[in-house]
């Protein structure tokens, strides 16, 4: 299975956090399973970072690609079918980064792995 991580569950993994789901958990860890995380979390977590919402050890352009490494997870890079496919979406969620994640997930034929129960509102595999 492919696997695209939402922004919260890529940090949660990579800092062991008891919010991780058991399912969630035993994706990740499964080597059956291809994990990615999206420029669009790198640049959610860039952002919330610099407003100072989101303090990390590291600034991020080292800390992401460094947990990214040391957990597995490969990057998926911000297309354009994907930004394209968002007029397609309805307007159920607010929030533009978990939207893209949605498109992505669509578009690529990828399980969103996240604990937010909204996004299911769209035609998205999703998990938790």
């Amino acid at each position: 299975m492919r696997l695209l991580l939402d922004t919260c569950t890529f940090l949660w993994m990579a800092t062991g956090h008891r919010n991780l789901s058991d399912e969630a958990r035993r994706l990740l860890v499964s080597a059956d399973n291809e994990v990615l995380l999206s420029s669009i979390s790198t640049w959610e977590i860039a952002i919330k970072n610099s407003l100072g919402r989101l303090p990390l050890p590291d600034e991020p352009a080292r800390y992401v690609p460094k947990l990214r490494r040391e957990h597995g997870v490969d990057a998926l890079p911000l297309d354009e079918e994907s930004t394209l496919y968002l007029g397609k979406l309805p307007d159920l969620h607010r929030d533009p980064f978990d939207r893209m994640l949605v498109c992505q997930a669509i578009v690529h034929g990828l399980v969103l792995l996240t604990p937010d129960t909204e996004l299911t509102q769209y035609p998205v595999r999703a998990r938790w």
